[in-house]
């Protein structure tokens, strides 16, 4: 199979597979319920939280969906500067909310003062925010925006998707005072696609049980019930709780600040690789994904030929994402990806460029 140089699904390593092959359990016995009890704890340590983790069967977009049915009775900011904080905005408007969208072009940062400025203007519940656009390879400053809007509306939550970022960049839920903080697992920690994980803050629990029409499956307030036994409401992704509960013992062995580091580095490989060839990111300096190298394709490569010469050779990476399609191409450095592995792939594109 070939090496996934793509935001999403990675490869997942042969053991973290394995465990996903232990026997099922009634998923209301004791031995389950310690399995979940111990994988949600563990996660607690990826989030930086002392907050309740919730490991839902689902995508990251079903928590997106989660945050707006259960914090958003009326009016919720979207930030969007990207594909999947549009996403966000879309999930807002077709649950019924109303929905201002604080739009930038793509490849353009939210500062924190034209967040709070938004925030300001009043009656927002909430607001969503994209940490690391899978879309563009572009890291919006949570830490600052949260800052800002703390200060300039206390009562508004903050809602934030890090689904291409947790486990590969620090996000540190309760000390940026974040409300809500989630991801799925087939990006940056390595594990097959399937499972969403959602941190949530005391306040934003207080909040949920004020808001109407939760809808049922997501409705956190019943997940907080069937948590506080090491449950859930609906039938768990066992397998991918299993796999989860391993994973996050290889991945607190290596060492978060290792992570982080390790992430950072083959960032900034890809990057200096990319200057050397006389390429454009499309996010700008300061900005840049430690997860997701977006490059402008200005000399208008067949991006499909590439993958094709890739994939005779054991990789892949990955084209633009929807309307960026083929105007931009992507490398992905997360999750098991290695400094050794960006290397190789970096001197096979440079033989197909040769050609």
């Amino acid at each position: 199979m070939p090496r996934m140089f793509v935001p999403g699904p990675v490869d997942v390593a042969d053991d973290v597979l394995k465990a996903q092959t232990a026997p099922m359990l009634p998923h209301r016995s004791k031995e389950f319920e310690a399995l979940y009890r111990r994988a949600s704890e563990k996660s607690q340590q990826l989030f930086f939280t002392q907050s309740r983790v919730f490991l839902a069967a689902s995508s990251g977009t079903g928590l997106q969906e989660a945050a707006i049915r259960n914090f958003v009775n009326r009016k919720v900011l979207s930030c969007v500067n990207g594909a999947f904080a549009d996403r966000w905005y879309e999930v807002a408007v077709s649950n019924g909310k109303e929905t201002e969208k604080l739009a930038l072009e793509w490849d353009q940062p939210f500062s924190p003062q034209r967040v709070a400025e938004a925030v300001q203007r009043g009656g927002f519940e909430a607001v969503t925010l994209v940490h690391n656009e899978t879309s563009t390879g572009l890291q919006n400053p949570v830490r600052e925006i949260a800052e800002a809007v703390r200060a300039a509306a206390p009562e508004t939550l903050i809602l934030v998707d890090a689904v291409s970022s947790l486990g590969g960049a620090r996000i540190e839920m309760d000390a940026w005072g974040l409300d809500m903080v989630l991801t799925s697992s087939q990006k940056c920690l390595a594990l097959p696609p399937g499972l969403a994980l959602g941190a949530v803050s005391d306040r934003a629990m207080q909040k949920a049980g004020q808001v109407e029409n939760r809808g049922w499956y997501f409705d956190l307030v019943r997940m907080e019930k069937h948590r506080l036994k090491d449950s859930s409401p609906a039938t768990p992704a066992m397998s991918l709780i299993y796999a989860l509960d391993y994973q996050l013992d290889r991945i607190l062995a290596e060492g978060l600040e290792n992570r982080f580091a390790r992430h950072t580095a083959m960032a900034k490989r890809v990057q200096d690789w990319a200057d050397e060839h006389d390429l454009n990111m499309y996010a700008p300096a300061g900005y840049r994904s430690q997860t997701v190298t977006t490059i402008k394709n200005e000399r208008s490569w067949d991006i499909s030929a590439l993958n094709k010469f890739l994939l005779e050779r054991g990789m892949r990476i990955a084209n633009g994402y929807g309307a960026l399609k083929n105007i931009t191409f992507r490398i992905a450095h997360m999750g098991e990806i290695q400094m050794g592995d960006i290397n190789e792939l970096l001197e096979t594109m440079e033989e197909y460029l040769k050609k």
